[in-house]
């Protein structure tokens, strides 16, 4: 599919793909070879204290490749879509008045949609109501929520996984403020042009089993890298941390709470963890796949990152 080509806008990358994916060594190539400024697209990425459970780039990464919008904030604060797209859009701007293309880098989908489309004119958060739905899913569970929200609102339950908890509540929570369902409200928003000239790269596995393996290897990678001494010194730094904090619903650490709360044994948080993570890929994948658009390198073949070059070389002319 072609790109979206408009010359008279500054250009701009969108590279996005799955875990484990290869997106940190695109990212290193990128830096080498244009004037790039590297914007971060990972809701994981914005906690502080949170580095090697979220795969977070190393200090010699950092070096080569500076990213914005990692590190941002506290375990225990939120940041938003609407957050991230008003950021991003501040540094995307200013990247390109010192003559540099913004590179937007990650896998959380739906801030890029955010970013390129706009966000629906949705209520702010009530800590009431979600204290009433996080009291309703603790005694008959998220799945029952689940249906409880698919007979209000089909369309968007066709799109959240029935144990995606935090997902599953700002639905409902939305639902019950406005009164109307979320897919109500999301149809009635006015759609927003961002204003740049975007080359979308997707990277698309040709082969998901050998995604899957690299995922479980990471896993593996992590745990001995210390990621469970990693959350024990979070709960040490930030005792108020649970398992509905949104920071701790990122893949892995609440495996790794379940762990330390005794739920699970070290190979259960392993399977677990690995688990987790392949279905985030999947809805990683399915999320690229229903965008327009795209440019899919495989990223299992060895010259998909010459490839991402080149177009991006050929996008600048």
């Amino acid at each position: 599919m072609s790109s979206l080509v408009n010359p008279s806008l500054p250009p701009a990358i969108f590279l996005m793909g799955p875990t484990a994916s290869g997106k940190t060594a695109a990212t290193i190539a990128l830096c080498q070879r244009f004037p790039v400024e590297i914007i971060s697209v990972d809701s994981a990425l914005v906690y502080r204290g949170m580095d090697i459970g979220t795969a977070k780039p190393d200090a010699e990464t950092l070096r080569q490749a500076p990213h914005h919008l990692i590190d941002l904030i506290s375990p225990l604060e939120q940041y938003s879509a609407a957050q991230f797209a008003r950021d991003a859009l501040a540094l995307m701007h200013k990247a390109t008045q010192h003559g540099r293309i913004p590179v937007l880098v990650g896998g959380t989908m739906l801030y890029f949609n955010a970013l390129q489309h706009g966000l629906s004119d949705l209520p702010e958060a009530n800590a009431t109501i979600r204290a009433q739905i996080e009291a309703e899913a603790s005694t008959i569970g998220w799945p029952a929520m689940h249906a409880q929200l698919a007979s209000i609102d089909p369309t968007v339950a066709a799109k959240i996984h029935t144990t995606d908890s935090q997902r599953i509540e700002r639905a409902l929570e939305v639902y019950r403020i406005s009164g109307k369902p979320m897919s109500v409200l999301r149809a009635q928003s006015q759609k927003i042009s961002l204003p740049f000239n975007i080359l979308k790269l997707a990277l698309m596995p040709s082969d998901r089993s050998v995604l899957h393996q690299r995922i479980a290897d990471r896993f593996q990678l992590m745990l001995k890298q210390g990621f469970v001494d990693e959350v024990k010194r979070l709960l040490i730094e930030y005792p108020q941390l649970t398992m509905d904090t949104p920071s701790m619903r990122c893949v892995g650490y609440r495996q790794v709470l379940q762990y330390l709360h005794g739920d699970i044994d070290l190979p259960t948080l392993g399977e677990h963890g690995v688990y987790a993570t392949r279905q985030l890929a999947k809805r990683q994948l399915t999320w690229l796949r229903g965008m327009d658009d795209v440019h899919v390198l495989d990223c299992l073949q060895t010259d998909w990152v010459a490839r991402a070059l080149a177009l991006i070389d050929q996008h600048q002319k």
